[in-house]
């Protein structure tokens, strides 16, 4: 059933409104045959009507043409109501899926009211349009007057559902009586509007339920997903045999989660420089676009691009990223690359359930390729001034701020000096949560506490939650040898914020979910999976065996185990 059918049919035409249009029709019917006899007196003498003598071929040609005006004057007169009308009962739909048809809540009829008083404003111009084109009319127009009530009855008059009124109304008129039909629609049998249940309705109602909550809620979840590398086995994965590329294959088994996150962020390690530049790997890295798409599909909100890699492929590869997120998919939070200083200026403030989380990216260094002279602002460096003012900026701006550098040493579990270092200027100028990238493997994860142990939002020197690293997303490394299997461990980083009593985002709780890069040669054989959904046949079958022996699930869980602790599990 429709939902214009659903709502017409609760709607009940009772005897009141029966006898209120009879009446209307009845003074319409004598106003029109005031207006006749006038005319009959101006052009054929005071004879009334039926002593006059009228030509039987005249007459049946003028009732033709007499029934040609009518249509046309209903359309006119009438089309526009009918749009009204139309409009008033979308009102009422509009409150029955406001006010629910579960069978528990009943329909407003405020609401309807208001609307109808709408539709009178509305139809106050349709009359005074009516009035125009009734006064329009021709002499052969008001001689067909004569012809028409001859040939009828004013029994004939009801023979139609909707009455076709052919002489002058009168404004004050109309206003009663569409007050009367004002009262009238509101006044609806509320007992069968709430019977009127529907698969459709209750679904929408739902959907639009769950989005007001959303927009309301004091809660926020953030993911954060590590490096993205596209070494050449990942690349040649993703290109079938026309040379199109798609790798939505690598985010099959993570999806969900990602994309359920209100705020997803993840670390694309490789610029997104297009074809036009080579799709290349190590040690000069450069993505096809595709890359991109299967990123915003995966559901990530946030592409953090401030990393060693963000300059392989110079100017030109910084311009193409930008330009394909600008242009591709505007929604996206694009941070640590910018193509004008404006864009270096400007902090990332993401906003999420009524909570504003700035976004800051940085990394230590571009592998010794330096910024183009004439974009000295391309790539966001953790340099001291520039962060500083940055965290400023978010401590002011926002409800939370989020750090993620590209830090560390490569292939080392250990906290460096930089590290600490930088971990201490985070902390000292408001950021709430670090997420860190680059070193390749998973590093420990701290929660710095300030004296009263209670987690609180960071105004300076107070709680801040670190991850250290968070491991690589996807890759396949060329290397060999002890401990590359410890780069197909990553991770998660799982957030949950709230409101404490006073009003502050803070962080409610967190996690981690070890994840490991499934490698396989051939078309679409690169899949990264949770750990726990992880199998040891699949280990078996994981090519990255033939680079690292030790490779296996008992080797991952224990690699989770010494790093993270039961937190992960």
């Amino acid at each position: 059933m429709s939902k214009y059918n659903e709502v017409m049919e609760n709607i009940v035409i009772t005897d009141e409104m029966r006898a209120r249009l009879l009446e209307n029709i009845q003074k319409e019917v004598a106003g029109d045959n005031a207006g006749n006899d006038n005319k009959e007196g101006e052009g054929a003498g005071s004879e009334p009507l039926s002593f006059q003598k009228v030509n039987i071929s005249d007459f049946e040609k003028k009732k033709a043409e007499s029934s040609s005006r009518k249509i046309i004057k209903f359309v006119a007169r009438y089309g526009s109501r009918v749009a009204v009308f139309a409009l008033v009962m979308l009102g009422a739909y509009g409150v029955i899926r406001l006010v629910g048809v579960d069978g528990h809540k009943s329909m407003e009829t405020a609401a309807p009211a208001a609307s109808v008083e709408m539709a009178m404003e509305a139809t106050e111009t349709t009359d005074s349009a009516d009035y125009a084109y009734d006064s329009e009319a021709t002499e052969e127009t008001e001689e067909s007057f004569a012809y028409e009530d001859a040939a009828e009855s004013s029994d004939s008059l009801f023979d139609a559902e909707v009455p076709i009124y052919a002489g002058k109304e009168d404004a004050a008129e109309e206003s009663d009586n569409l007050g009367a039909s004002k009262n009238s629609i509101t006044d609806i049998d509320k007992s069968k509007i709430e019977g009127a249940k529907s698969d459709d309705v209750e679904a929408e109602a739902a959907e639009a339920t769950e989005m007001a909550a959303a927009e309301s809620s004091d809660e926020l979840t953030v993911t954060m997903a590590g490096d993205v590398l596209l070494h050449t086995p990942v690349a040649e994965a993703g290109e079938d045999t026309s040379g199109d590329y798609n790798f939505d294959f690598i985010f099959d088994k993570t999806r969900d989660e990602i994309s359920a996150a209100d705020i997803a962020i993840v670390n694309q390690e490789v610029i997104l420089g297009g074809e036009d530049l080579g799709v290349t790997g190590y040690p000069s890295f450069n993505a096809p676009y595709e890359l991109g798409d299967s990123l915003v599909k995966a559901g990530f909100d946030v592409i953090c691009h401030a990393t060693n890699h963000a300059l392989d492929k110079g100017k030109k590869g910084i311009i193409n990223a930008c330009e394909f997120w600008k242009k591709n998919y505007p929604e996206i939070t694009v941070a640590g690359i910018n193509e004008t200083e404006e864009e270096y200026d400007k902090v990332r403030i993401v906003e999420r359930n009524g909570i504003k989380v700035a976004v800051l990216n940085y990394t230590y260094g571009t592998n010794g390729i330096s910024l183009p002279s004439d974009m000295p602002y391309a790539v966001d460096l953790l340099e001291e001034d520039k962060v500083i003012a940055d965290l400023k900026y978010a401590e002011e701006n926002a409800d939370f701020t989020i750090v993620c550098p590209h830090w560390g040493t490569e292939y080392d579990h250990n906290i460096d000096s930089v590290q600490t270092k930088w971990t201490e200027i985070f902390r000292e100028y408001g950021a709430d949560l670090v997420i860190g990238t680059h070193p390749h493997v998973i590093q420990p994860i701290e929660m710095l506490n300030d004296s009263d142990g209670k987690i609180t939002n960071n105004h300076g020197d107070g709680d801040m939650l670190v991850y250290y690293s968070i491991g690589n997303f996807v890759n396949w490394t060329s290397g060999t040898g002890d401990q590359v299997a410890d780069r197909m461990v990553g991770g998660l980083a799982n957030v949950k914020l709230g409101r404490d009593e006073n009003g502050e985002v803070c962080i409610d709780d967190y996690s981690i979910r070890a994840i490991v890069c499934h490698v396989e040669s051939g078309a679409e054989n690169v899949t990264v999976y949770p750990l726990n959904e992880y199998t040891d046949s699949m280990a078996d079958k994981n090519e990255i065996v033939k680079q690292d022996p030790d490779f296996s699930k008992v080797y991952c869980e224990a690699l989770c185990n010494d790093i993270w602790g039961d937190l992960w599990k």
